[in-house]
């Protein structure tokens, strides 16, 4: 009871402080309130200090009791000090709230330049494509067409993208991965089992509060969790959607280009096709050719342009409403739907994949919004990018009122545009199919970075172009692939609607897998009503499917070759992340004993040289296998080892002063630690050797200082009894800046009287403790006597010990496991970049073992 009335008053006095942030926790019933508030890490030292060296990363035996929600802060890890020196992670939308309108003005050009270029550029190809599959047997067939173009516009991009899905964004980002980050950070589905509970206290974490009054999402988390075949299936749906993205990355390019080519048919009789085919190539070319130069250079340049593309899009709207037929307005009246299906029956149903591309665009809508606020895309959308759109298809249907033969409709767009005007809106239109053909490469980009940060994507080399906005990159590798696949694509079909009928196929796929996974946020995260979650599941998965379903019907007509390119590129993928989990298994079940270690020795059985040895592993807890190699292999090792883990976490951004966790991993005397150098998947990684040793060797040495600074307010009693409790009561920290917080209380606050607060805590640790003097005098000499040796040890020089770990199967495993394992993830991870790639480390401080594990 002390222990709670002393948690009691400490949260009274550090609740009122706007730094406190509420999250809820799991705990088990029959644990001790105090023990739940102490942090692994603290765990694992007051083990190691009671038990005279015993392992600190021991493997916790399974929880099977019953948990119930606490209510705690932010719990402290060795990395808290450091990150109590900041301010909390920094946010685009923050960001964006400071600009100057001058600023405003020209990011409102970048989001039409990046964004909108896609949907934007619909109307070229929609009426060719629906009208190429249903013919016009009257103005009825018009109104009834243009219906379903304005309610697909209303309902996808609209109601569901721009209202719906751009808030399932996670810190900005978004796309179909970062909706998987997103639950992976509220449920543990990731397949690789390197998740930590320190990675929960990253700030820019912010779990939301699974409510207790909401069982709802609790049994749904657990059902996630316990379940590996609905891990599987979410990371299966999540490739699936990724790939298709991809994809939707090779059609874009060519059906925005070879249909604002394609107009030359119209202004000039003579053109023919072949000849529209090689221009558009040309075109590509010099298209993928200036992705390097960046989004925020090429979008300033290209977004003025768009602007030009929509006013005229609205200019020639209400030209052709004034001058042909107004009456047009009809198809507002959703029954001319009913009308056309009832006139047309199959062929209106095919003409359904020709509807769905006026909503082409939306899915980079969501996965470029790294690019951009959330606030920015949908106002942008709502006050111009709609209007205009709506504007530009009831122009194109009050021409064809009068002019519905079949070549017209054919060239809908460029046949109503007024003669005058035909040769500047032409240009006007090949510059915005090419802006549209950049916005689709951009989420590609994006969506593919997100991925290899999360183990599902080779690494491949990323360039980030801009230096204010990190989210701003360009993958060369990626850029070039997809420039071939799409002239690929291009010359082996060189019609329209067959390839919209693959652009259909791409989008729908993405845009089903979205649609899916922002249903699960819905009820794991906003915890919202569960009429409303099923009501959007129904229909936006009901009106999807049936686009999906006349789609289809065409794959014989050349667009199985983008369903091809998918299919490679979710195998890809699978063979990666498969790959990947079972390596990391496998060091798991390799790794070394404490007990070796400990009977090594501190000087681990050689001689210890002086310098510090960074060895690179994939391990988030226990010694790697590859350490035992470098025992058996090198004469020496390093007087003080660090195994440094890189390991991405499911957040956009990790705050610099959160970027380290460090831990003990033997007794003192060994001069072994474990550090864990944590990205998230928006992180940049440009930072030198010297600059990343640096900052590791700060962060050591505020590690240690903090842990000597926990020891000398430990409570000298019985450390059989009553140790647990009294230490994490008592604990106080000093922070770098002077504040003082309780380490034994949940919540984390700054006092009001620091000086108060300061002569408050020492009198009571002075009574309570009661250390001679001599004990704080040798706890400082032995601090000093620490900090001097890494000063030392740095002083010799830093060696980076890599340990490559492959894997091959064994000999009595399954044929199509040694396809897999021994050929194409070989293959794979052969010609992908090395994890350490973007640490510029030079030959001479560099080392590398080689180890094969047999799976």
């Amino acid at each position: 009871m002390a222990d709670e009335n002393g948690i009691g008053r400490s949260e009274s006095r550090l609740a009122s402080m706007d730094s406190v942030e509420s999250r809820w926790v799991f705990q088990d019933d029959d644990d001790d309130e105090d023990d739940s508030l102490m942090d692994d890490d603290d765990d694992e030292h007051s083990r190691l200090r009671r038990g005279g060296g015993l392992d600190s990363e021991e493997e916790d035996e399974e929880d099977t009791a019953e948990q119930r929600l606490i209510r705690t802060g932010p719990r402290i890890d060795s990395f808290d000090v450091e990150a109590l020196e900041i301010p909390s992670a920094h946010r685009n939308d923050y960001f964006y709230e400071e600009l100057g309108v001058g600023r405003r003005i020209i990011l409102a050009f970048q989001t039409l330049g990046v964004v909108f270029g896609d949907v934007g550029t619909s109307p070229l190809y929609t009426f060719h494509v629906m009208f190429n599959k249903a013919p016009v047997n009257g103005e009825e067939d018009v109104i009834g067409a243009l219906s379903l173009v304005l309610y697909t516009l209303i309902l996808i991009p609209l109601v569901k993208y721009v209202l719906v899905v751009l808030w399932a964004n996670d810190d900005g980002e978004g796309g179909t991965f970062a909706l998987y980050s997103l639950i992976c950070r509220h449920a543990k589905v990731n397949l690789l089992p390197n998740q930590l509970p320190s990675d929960a206290r990253i700030s820019s974490f912010r779990l939301k509060v699974p409510s207790a009054e909401l069982e709802r999402s609790l049994k749904i988390k657990e059902r996630l969790e316990t379940s590996p075949h609905l891990k599987r299936m979410l990371l299966m749906l999540v490739l699936a959607g990724t790939s298709m993205l991809i994809a939707d990355g090779v059609v874009t390019p060519a059906m925005s280009v070879m249909s604002a080519v394609g107009g030359l048919k119209v202004g000039v009789a003579s053109i023919k096709q072949e000849q529209v085919v090689m221009i558009s190539v040309a075109f590509l070319v010099i298209l993928f050719s200036v992705q390097k130069f960046g989004t925020s250079k090429v979008g300033l340049a290209v977004g003025p342009a768009l602007f030009i593309w929509f006013c005229s899009l609205a200019a020639i709207g209400i030209y052709n409403l004034v001058k042909y037929d107004s009456s047009v307005l009809r198809a507002f009246n959703p029954v001319h739907i009913y009308y056309f299906f009832k006139r047309n029956s199959t062929k209106g149903w095919r003409a359904l994949g020709g509807c769905l591309l006026c909503a082409t665009g939306s899915e980079a809508m969501f996965a470029d919004l790294c690019y951009f606020s959330v606030r920015s895309v949908q106002l942008t959308f709502v006050f111009l990018v709609l209007p205009c759109l709506l504007l530009g298809y009831l122009g194109q249907a009050a021409y064809l009122m009068e002019h519905y033969s079949d070549d017209l409709a054919e060239h809908a767009f460029y046949s109503s545009v007024p003669s005058g005007f035909f040769w500047p809106v032409f240009l006007v239109a090949n510059l915005a199919a090419l802006i549209a053909s950049r916005a689709m490469t951009t989420a590609t980009f994006s969506c593919i970075k997100q991925s290899t940060a999360l183990g599902c994507f080779p690494r491949l080399k990323i360039i980030h172009t801009s230096r204010k906005f990190m989210g701003q990159i360009y993958i060369p590798v990626i850029n070039w692939f997809l420039l071939v696949v799409c002239l690929v694509l291009v010359c082996s079909i060189s019609s329209i609607t067959e390839i919209g009928n693959a652009y259909g196929i791409a989008e729908l796929g993405v845009m089903m897998t979205t649609t899916i996974l922002v249903t699960i946020v819905m009820l794991l995260i906003w915890q919202i009503n569960i009429i409303i979650v099923l009501s959007f599941l129904v229909i936006f998965l009901g009106i999807e499917l049936v686009f999906f379903s006349s789609v289809l019907g065409g794959v014989g007509d050349g667009s199985w070759i983008i369903l091809v390119f998918a299919v490679v590129m979710f195998f890809v993928m699978l063979v990666w992340n498969y790959g990947s989990k079972l390596k990391y298994e496998t060091e798991v079940k390799k790794k070394l004993s404490m007990d070796l270690v400990r009977e090594l020795g501190p000087n681990l059985g050689t001689i210890r040289a002086p310098g510090i040895g960074l060895i690179y592993n994939e391990l988030v807890k226990g010694i790697p296998a590859i350490f035992g190699h470098f025992l058996t292999t090198l004469p020496a090792i390093h007087s003080m080892i660090i195994f440094v883990c890189i390991k991405y976490v499911p957040v956009p951004v990790v705050p610099q002063g959160e970027r380290f966790l460090f831990r003990r991993v033997c007794p003192k005397s060994y001069h072994i630690f474990r550090c864990i150098a944590r990205y998230g998947y928006k992180d940049v990684r440009k930072e030198n050797h010297q600059a990343f040793e640096q900052l590791l060797i700060e962060s050591l040495e505020k590690f240690i200082r903090r842990e000597a600074q926990e020891r000398s307010l430990e409570s000298d009693g019985d450390d059989d009894t009553d140790y647990d409790d009294d230490y994490s009561s008592t604990r106080v920290l000093i922070a770098p800046n002077g504040s003082v917080y309780s380490l034994g209380v949940p919540l984390l606050g700054e006092y009001k009287d620091t000086s108060k607060s300061i002569s408050e805590a020492s009198t009571s640790e002075e009574a309570k403790i009661g250390y001679p003097s001599d004990s704080a005098s040798d706890a400082e000499q032995s601090l000093e006597r620490e900090l001097s040796f890494i000063h030392k040890a740095k002083e010799s020089g830093v060696v980076y010990l890599l340990g490559h770990g492959d894997i091959r199967a064994r000999k009595d495993s399954w044929f199509i496991k040694k396809l897999v394992i021994n050929y194409f993830y070989a293959f794979l991870r052969k010609n992908c970049r090395r994890g350490t790639a973007n640490l510029s480390v030079p030959h001479s401080h560099l080392m590398q073992v080689g180890m094969t594990y047999m799976v």
